[in-house]
């Protein structure tokens, strides 16, 4: 029996990343189709756009993951039954719970993929995707450490170490170097405020360096003249795509305790935690359909119904998850509801059968 576990679940894995990147390798498609649009803005061309994808694919595989699993599966199982080899199974002794359980072992090395992948590659891949794509197409380098937000603008460096929103900034630093590449003047603003097209700055202490002295100015406000710009702020605003597992759960604690709208976070946390528990469902969704007897589908047909299924369920999800933030609903009644109605939808299908 040991055999026949390793046999299945191999299968279903390796029938699963065959989907997530097939299916991986359409969205990216369309995807550079869109960049395509912004090719020759600064310097985004295409070895940028290629970066940026490349970026972009561990989350793309993460949210992908439950969809392949469906996909996959699907295809595997099917082919499986198509060659009689789940009919040799039982012949040979293996119950039918045995050939379920397999399957489902299989998810959960899946889901363990989707852990990992999730928690430790696709939010950092993410946050560097953004920032580079926003650096290369206005020509800045941009930087987001603990020290807070850097930006470099040729001579000029900016650091902003508080962000309310993408116009609206507190403690900031401005460095202007010399053509000998030595700090030529340094000035700290308190506030800072974006309206129009300009910057606005308020409570300024400017210090000119100059060959022996430092010269020291105060100004309640000024205008700032500068190419930061709030596109290029908004890829480092903390975003919940960009937040890992125990990341969220921190910044939820700290919205929570600054009295903040913490919904989107909670939301996206438990969909975080719901798509290991989502490749099982699909997973399951799998098996009446293959293992109902009474229907006999061909190759073309499972895939059809995979992919209608599968990517059914994750514009399902995504579409209820955006009405769950308008309607206020319970973050959690809205991550685990999508999963839910397809893993009812299964059991059914279940019960019919045996």
């Amino acid at each position: 029996m040991r055999v026949l576990n390793r046999y299945i679940g191999l299968e279903v894995v390796k029938g699963t990343l065959i989907s997530a990147l097939i299916l991986l390798a359409l969205l990216n498609f369309f995807t550079f189709t869109d960049e395509l649009g912004d090719l020759g803005k600064g310097d985004y061309h295409l070895q940028e756009i290629f970066r940026y994808l490349l970026l972009m694919s561990p989350r793309n595989f993460y949210e992908l993951l439950p969809s392949a699993a469906l996909i996959g599966s699907l295809f595997t199982l099917g082919a499986m039954a198509s060659s009689q080899e789940l009919v040799a199974m039982r012949a040979s002794g293996a119950s039918l719970r045995a050939i379920i359980w397999a399957v489902l072992r299989a998810g959960l090395v899946l889901g363990l993929v989707a852990v990992a992948v999730g928690e430790w590659i696709a939010p950092r891949a993410e946050q560097e995707a953004q920032m580079y794509r926003a650096a290369a197409q206005k020509k800045q380098v941009a930087l987001r450490t603990k020290f807070g937000f850097w930006l470099r603008d040729g001579d000029v460096y900016i650091n902003i170490r508080k962000m309310i929103d993408v116009t609206r900034l507190e403690d900031i630093n401005i460095y202007q170097m010399n053509e000998s590449h030595q700090l030529a003047a340094s000035t700290h603003a308190e506030r800072a405020s974006y309206s129009g097209d300009k910057w606005r700055l308020e409570d300024i202490r400017r210090s000119d360096f100059a060959t022996g002295r430092v010269n020291v100015t105060e100004t309640p406000e000024t205008d700032w003249a500068s190419v930061l710009d709030p596109g290029l702020l908004s890829v480092v605003v903390v975003s919940p795509e960009n937040l890992s597992i125990h990341d969220l759960g921190r910044y939820i604690l700290h919205l929570r305790a600054n009295s903040q709208n913490a919904r989107p976070f909670e939301l996206a946390f438990w969909g975080r935690v719901m798509t290991p528990i989502a490749t099982l469902v699909m997973l399951f969704v799998t098996l009446p359909l293959v293992l109902n007897t009474q229907v006999r589908t061909g190759v073309g047909q499972r895939i059809v119904v995979g992919t209608v299924i599968g990517l059914g369920f994750n514009l399902f999800d995504k579409l209820f998850s955006h009405l769950a933030l308008i309607y206020d609903l319970h973050p959690f009644f809205a991550a685990v509801f999508p999963a839910g109605i397809f893993f009812a939808a299964a059991w059914l299908g279940f019960r019919r059968i045996f």
